[in-house]
C-alpha cells in the first residue's frame, strides 16, 4: 500500500498548525513556505479537514487557518481515514462486494489483519506525539 500524497501532506500541514498553536491563524502562503507543500494543493487538502473539524478558517486581513482540536486526540489514523476514505490494503477488505472470490478466498483475511494492524497502529500516533518526538522513532519507545 502507498498512501497518497494528500494523506502525507495533510498530516504534515496538520502538524504544522498544531506546531503554531497560538490562536493566530496561518495564512495559506505561509503555510506553503513552512510545508513545503504548494498553495493549491494545500487548498485541497483544508477541505476536508474543515468538514471533518480539524481545521477551523478565518478569512479577512488577520485571517487564515487553526486547528480546531486538541493534538493530542488527532491521530495519523483519523488523517489518512479523512483523505483516503479508509484504511485499508485492498478494496475488498472494506466492501466484501468488491471481488466475487470474497466468500471463498483464503487470502482475503490476510489483508483484513494486516490492514486492522496497520489502522491501529496509525491510531496510536498522535499529532502530540509527532510534536513530542521531533526526530526521534517514537514507533520505537
Amino acid at each position: 500500500m502507498k498512501l497518497s500524497a494528500r494523506s502525507r501532506y495533510a498530516t504534515r500541514l496538520l502538524l504544522d498548525l498544531a506546531l503554531h498553536n497560538d490562536d493566530t491563524p496561518l495564512r495559506t502562503t505561509v503555510l506553503s513556505e513552512s510545508t513545503g507543500i504548494t498553495v493549491q494543493f494545500i487548498e485541497q487538502i483544508i477541505r476536508p479537514l474543515k468538514k471533518a473539524g480539524l481545521i477551523k478558517s478565518k478569512r479577512g486581513a488577520t485571517g487564515g487557518h487553526i486547528l480546531d482540536k486538541d493534538p493530542k486526540t488527532i491521530t495519523v489514523g483519523e488523517i489518512v481515514r479523512i483523505m483516503e476514505g479508509g484504511i485499508t490494503l485492498t478494496d475488498c477488505v472494506s466492501d466484501e462486494t468488491a471481488c466475487e472470490r470474497s466468500p471463498t478466498c483464503r487470502t482475503r483475511q490476510v489483508w483484513q489483519r494486516a490492514s486492522e494492524v496497520l489502522e491501529q497502529e496509525l491510531d496510536s500516533i498522535s499529532l502530540a506525539d509527532l510534536m513530542t518526538h521531533p526526530n526521534d522513532s517514537i514507533l520505537l519507545d
